[in-house]
Parts: structure tokens; C-alpha cells; sequence
């Protein structure tokens, strides 16, 4: 069981700093794809909507409905999203899965800033939420890429 030490080094200020200033709040009015992605065990949710010229995300908005933990990530995938390959983000959510599930290393620039989320390993129970705003971006670009 967490100690109480352990959930103030959580949610840690930088951590709530992301959380509340998230990049590309909102809906698109005409998106490429749309996906929508939510944590049964939390019931936090994430829809992501983009749009995409060659093959690269141009245009992004995301609606967030998430923790702390969740939101951070979002933020982050959201400063870095415009522009991205569907290869370069399936690399940054395969790589934050591992970081958090596997001990593996923080994500390759430029989502080294999911550092902060390294606490976040003891507590499986976030995992999914962190992981909504990369999982729903990746269905959206993959659905996207397709349809193009």
C-alpha cells in the first residue's frame, strides 16, 4: 500500500503544473479521425481529434477528462503533437507503456518530458489513465493515415 509520502511525490508541482496547461484543449470542427479512449478502472476518458496532411498530424485537439497523472500526459504529448508521424507516436505510447510498466527508459525526445511520470511506476492503477491521450491519439492518426 502507498504511503502518504509516496502520493505528495506523485503528484509532485511540476506534475500539477502540465496538468494545468494542457495544449489544444477542445473539439475540431472537421477532423480527419476521431477517437475516444477511456480507463475502466478509473473511468477517465480522453477524445482526440486531428487532422493530417501527409501522412503528419496538422491540426489536434483533445478533451480530457482524466487525473492529475493523466492530464500531465496529455500535456506533454500535447506541446510536441503537430507535425508527428503515426510512426512517432506509436513510438512515444509503446515507449511510455514500457517506462511504466516494464521499467524501461524515459521516452526519446520529444517526449522526455514523461520523466515526470516515472513516480507513477509503483502505481499500476494510473497506468491506463496515463496512457489514454497516447492510446486515442494513435487510434485517431492510424484511422486518419488510412482513410487518406
Amino acid at each position: 500500500m502507498a504511503s502518504d509520502k509516496d502520493l505528495v511525490k506523485l503528484y509532485s508541482g511540476r506534475i500539477l503544473a502540465l496538468a494545468a496547461d494542457i495544449p489544444h484543449v477542445g473539439r475540431l470542427d472537421a477532423p480527419s479521425a476521431t477517437a475516444r479512449r477511456r480507463s475502466p478502472l478509473c473511468g477517465s476518458t480522453v477524445t482526440v481529434d486531428l487532422r493530417i496532411e501527409n501522412g503528419r498530424i496538422v491540426d489536434f485537439a483533445q478533451d480530457v477528462k482524466a487525473c492529475a497523472l493523466g492530464q500531465a500526459a496529455a500535456s506533454v504529448l500535447g506541446a510536441h503533437v503537430i507535425g508527428r508521424s503515426r510512426e512517432e507516436i506509436d513510438r512515444g505510447r509503446d515507449q511510455l507503456a514500457a517506462m511504466l510498466r516494464e521499467n524501461g527508459p524515459v521516452p526519446d525526445a520529444p517526449f522526455d518530458d514523461l520523466e515526470v511520470l516515472l513516480p507513477a511506476r509503483e502505481f499500476t492503477n494510473r497506468h491506463a489513465s496515463i496512457l489514454l491521450a497516447f492510446e486515442a491519439t494513435a487510434e485517431a492518426l492510424a484511422a486518419a493515415v488510412e482513410a487518406a
